[in-house]
């Protein structure tokens, strides 16, 4: 499946911006180009032997989503997508996912834990980080164990 969904992917996730666009316009295409980019880093990830259970998953009183979590064998991953449209002058898409959301994402996934009773399971963070353009192909980069939460905890 990957394979039709990166063949799909060669002109972009991104859609090139019409002329004279308004801002909530903008607001709205980027919104589809990182629904684009979940998809094309679950697909990703499924072609390299993770077991995906879970995709956007929230919990109750705690603020924002973990945008997938699986085993990647038998270590549990919480994965962060940041797609981002290249462009020189902004940061990386790795570079948004700050101390403050990985509180959050360290929060939620002590809770995703709890609820499935997985204490025990080895876990770690992982963030995707996907740079793309109209017209070409977008350029992945898998970072595994790419912060922790509490090392004690972490394995």
């Amino acid at each position: 499946m990957f394979a039709a969904i990166n063949f799909a992917a060669r002109k972009g996730l991104a859609e090139a911006a019409p002329e004279g666009a308004a801002e909530p316009d903008s607001r709205d295409r980027a919104r589809r180009t990182g629904v684009r980019g979940e998809t094309y880093a679950y697909w990703y990830l499924r072609r390299q032997k993770y077991v995906m259970i879970a995709r956007n998953y929230t919990a109750p009183g705690v603020k924002g989503e973990i945008d997938m979590v699986g085993f990647d064998g038998p270590v549990l991953a919480f994965v962060e997508v940041k797609t981002r449209t290249a462009n020189s002058a902004q940061p990386r898409p790795e570079q948004a996912v700050t101390s403050e959301k990985e509180r959050h994402l360290a929060r939620m996934a002590g809770q995703f834990i709890r609820a499935r009773k997985l204490e025990g399971v080895p876990y770690r963070f992982d963030v995707i980080a996907i740079e793309t353009q109209p017209g070409n192909r977008p350029v992945l980069r898998l970072h595994k164990g790419a912060f922790t939460s509490n090392p004690q905890t972490n394995r």
